[in-house]
């Protein structure tokens, strides 16, 4: 038979309190060291996608300038949920990291009736990476050549808006401007931007609020014509290009951003590594020069600002998707 001199739960307090420093001084040696393997980056999306190509830009420079391994692994499938599902459920170790944005962080937790993680509470947010506006464009050959002019032929007549998908970032834009002006287009959505864009160059949809790197190809091409940039400010890409705002929406704003986060419960010690890592790469001439090339502007920032960011950006999304009345099952 064992005897306690003092009572049990006394002795495990004690021995709490005793390693408590150990453990404190174990997780900043942890810090210090970090990374001692390859880290994962999940990319919630295909191979050569818009998300995919910014995540390897950014974090090409990151392992070039912190002599880090960065394996990116691309996990695609439900509008971005099940790769940044997999990061939920990972090891709050920070080797496993995701890219979110608008989509799997602000816009599906209300366009999904059922979510596989909680997009606020689930995730260790480290840095707001980049942000690109939506474009809104429409046939070379339209007769419209401003916002004004579509806004007036959308009230004379019904016109259709082509999107890549019910609840994607250019469709809820598209929804959140038409309550602005007033108006209401049919809207027909693709099983992606190609065959969306491929329609409305074909004649089939009268307009498309499209991400630059969608657009670009064929703006540049004379195919398209750019009415109008949804960013607070016009956009390097597109210089000539006013914003909606300029165009008599003021404070009309709609970005698709891109994030790292974590797994909830990472330290915030290695967390606050990365976060310094991608800030330095974003300030990087050439990795704002790449950036630049596909529509994006750098952000960075802290991991308390990001944490700011995506409550809001929940909210505001949330609340564009039940006036839409978008769902996705």
């Amino acid at each position: 038979m064992i005897r306690f001199t003092f009572p049990l739960r006394h002795t495990l307090l004690c021995a709490m309190v005793a390693a408590a420093p150990f453990l404190a001084t174990s997780a900043a040696v942890a810090a210090d060291t970090y990374p001692t393997q390859p880290i994962r980056l999940v990319v919630p999306f295909p191979p050569a996608g818009g998300t995919d190509v910014l995540s390897r830009v950014v974090f090409n420079t990151v392992g070039a300038s912190s002599k880090w391994t960065v394996v990116v692994e691309n996990r695609a499938g439900a509008g971005g949920n099940i790769g940044l599902d997999l990061v939920s459920k990972a090891k709050a170790d920070g080797y496993t990291l995701g890219m979110g944005q608008t989509a799997n962080l602000a816009i599906n937790p209300t366009l999904y009736p059922k979510m596989p993680y909680d997009a606020v509470k689930d995730f260790a947010p480290v840095a707001l990476v980049a942000a690109q506006p939506v474009v809104l464009i429409v046939r070379q050959d339209a007769p419209y050549k401003s916002l004004a002019d579509l806004v007036a032929a959308a009230k004379a007549k019904q016109l259709s808006m082509a999107s890549a998908g019910t609840g994607t970032v250019g469709h809820l834009t598209g929804e959140m401007f038409q309550r602005r002006a007033g108006i209401k287009a049919l809207h027909v959505p693709y099983k992606g931007a190609s065959p969306a864009l491929t329609d409305l160059m074909g004649g089939q949809t009268d307009f498309y609020f499209a991400t630059p790197p969608i657009a670009m190809p064929m703006i540049k091409a004379g195919k398209l014509r750019a009415l109008a940039v949804t960013s607070a400010k016009r956009v390097a890409l597109l210089p000539n290009v006013p914003t909606v705002a300029e165009q008599g929406y003021a404070g009309f704003q709609a970005e698709d951003w891109k994030a790292v986060v974590a797994p909830a419960g990472t330290s915030a010690e290695v967390i606050a590594r990365v976060n310094a890592e991608i800030n330095k790469a974003l300030k990087q001439p050439a990795t704002i020069a790449k950036l630049h090339d596909e529509g994006s502007e750098p952000r960075g920032g802290t991991p308390a600002e990001l944490a700011a960011f995506i409550k809001s950006e929940n909210a505001h999304w949330g609340a564009i998707v039940k006036e839409s009345g978008a769902r996705v099952d």
